[in-house]
């Protein structure tokens, strides 16, 4: 027997696909359904490794943590991570497979991947009730139609119902919901069921004529209005702006628990990935974390971050182009606290062999850990577990380079040398004792008065995120409507909206 889906598209991106899944799956799974997610194709830098060590997006893990599931390679089977603005490593069933342009990829390899692509869904369908997927962009892309795998085009090969999501504190959520609709083919859509307006400021008595007006321009009902919240977003796709207004960051208003704040500032480093692992710092009371891409804003930082990169030769560069890396180079000889987290850890470095991200051979790092560091064909994909500061550490790996440590103490799978550390493992200042560790040596070496709060559980932050998105599903949205549109498909006689995609 096959379970039911949906599909949450959205009129562009950033309308709240992935927070909408989230809330979904959760509220699905409190009902006791046994639900999954899928995302056909994801591009992004965020990404984490499943128990079987295979790479999928980290919206989609957190989905599946929405869910009460471990997630899988079926529920993200390719994912793009961008290498610069013309090409990505194209990541198939949780493997990188090889570098390709957009337009190679756009120009049949996309299309390609479809059966591939129906099939993991198809699969997790059999084993869940329900699968509720999200899209990606906008349905209506009309210059990708042809191609497409992820929006209408799964729907289509799958009979998937859509409901398409529309961000209103941007404006003009009206003629983006129309729009959409009107620029599909009368095939798909038979299939865009209705709306869901999301982040919507004040009375909604004041929208309902809007969207009477709606219905019947396009024949298609609204199943719900969801009020703006701050603090909802998850682990999103892409973006600085995503990550600073993350949850932890918008909702931490507790005072510090000693008399002294930490301040930590983020290297705001080209093609940044996995950004995500600072949340875990600013779920911290009297933690202010910020991200920086100028010298002097590393002055009154107590500890600076440098994060990972899809690009470790090219933000090197950045680094010294900027000034920061002789702002490094000053911290590290006042023994003021540094900490590299995968690429940043690579970059802290005495010497990077390269030839195969940036295939630019030997350049030399910042030299601030003695490590040397050869890039591997082969991506290392783990889930590590091990013990750091006296505390057991959890985290996950995602690199080609391989790092030789000549010198130091041992950290994690790295080093530590005086007031610098550095680390391949993604995730682990989500562990708490760890953590609190951590910043308590931060703060003896920033010679800062600041105590960690003893119980600030950082899983319990994410299932209460993931519990707000499911109160926003159950609490604003007609659900007795949505799970008709899950387990029955769209509605039949859906009409026609003028003029439809272009020939």
């Amino acid at each position: 027997m096959t379970g039911g889906g949906l599909l949450v598209a959205g009129t562009t991106s950033d309308a709240g696909k992935s927070v909408v899944t989230a809330g979904i799956c959760r509220w699905l799974a409190r009902q006791g359904v046994k639900v999954a997610p899928f995302k056909a194709q994801n591009m992004s830098l965020n990404s984490f490794v499943t128990k079987e060590g295979a790479e999928i997006g980290r919206a989609q893990a957190m989905q599946a943590q929405a869910c009460r599931i471990e997630p899988s390679a079926l529920m993200n089977p390719v994912l793009l991570k961008p290498g610069g603005e013309r090409s990505s490593q194209v990541v198939l069933l949780g493997k990188p497979v090889g570098e390709m342009s957009a337009r190679g990829y756009h120009g049949g390899r996309q299309q390609r991947l479809l059966g591939t692509v129906v099939d993991c869904l198809a699969e997790l369908r059999s084993t869940y009730d329900a699968v509720i997927c999200e899209g990606a962009g906008s349905p209506a892309e009309i210059n990708l139609r042809r191609t497409d795998i992820v929006n209408m085009g799964i729907a289509r090969s799958a009979r998937l119902p859509v409901l398409v999501v529309g961000d209103i504190d941007r404006g003009g959520v009206f003629a983006s919901f129309f729009g959409t609709v009107a620029l599909l083919s009368p095939e798909d859509q038979e299939l865009v069921a209705g709306f869901l307006v999301n982040k919507f400021r004040g009375d909604v008595s004041l929208l309902e004529p809007g969207l009477d007006m709606l219905h019947g321009l396009t024949g298609r009902r609204t199943y719900g209005v969801l009020p703006f919240r701050h603090g909802l977003g998850i682990d999103e796709e892409d973006g600085l702006r995503v990550s600073l207004r993350g949850t932890v960051r918008e909702s931490n208003v507790s005072p510090p628990v000693g008399e002294d704040v930490l301040r930590v500032a983020v290297c705001a480093i080209p093609l940044m990935s996995n950004f995500t692992d600072v949340d875990a710092l600013a779920a911290e009371p009297g933690v202010v974390v910020r991200f920086v891409d100028r010298s002097e804003e590393l002055a009154d930082a107590d500890l600076v971050v440098v994060p990972g990169t899809r690009g470790t030769v090219r933000a090197l560069e950045w680094l010294r182009e900027r000034g920061l890396a002789g702002a490094l180079a000053r911290r590290t000889a006042e023994g003021r606290p540094v900490l590299g987290i995968c690429g940043g850890f690579q970059i802290l470095g005495e010497h990077i062999e390269d030839d195969v991200e940036s295939r630019r051979g030997r350049v030399d790092g910042l030299g601030l850990l003695p490590v040397r560091v050869r890039f591997a064909p082969e991506k290392t994909l783990t889930r590590p577990v091990g013990e750091a500061l006296g505390e057991r550490v959890e985290g996950y790996e995602i690199h080609h380079g391989v790092a030789t440590v000549t010198g130091g103490e041992p950290f994690l799978d790295g080093c530590r040398a005086g007031s610098v550390w550095g680390t391949h493992w993604h995730g682990s200042l989500e562990s708490d004792g760890f953590r609190r560790a951590f910043l308590r040596e931060v703060a003896a070496a920033a010679g800062r008065r600041f105590v960690p709060a003893p119980d600030t559980s950082f899983g319990a932050l994410r299932e209460e995120q993931l519990d707000r998105l499911g109160d926003l599903i159950e609490q604003h949205a007609d659900t007795d409507a949505l799970w008709r549109l899950v387990e029955s498909g769209a509605p039949p006689g859906l009409p026609f909206v003028p003029p439809g995609a272009p020939a």
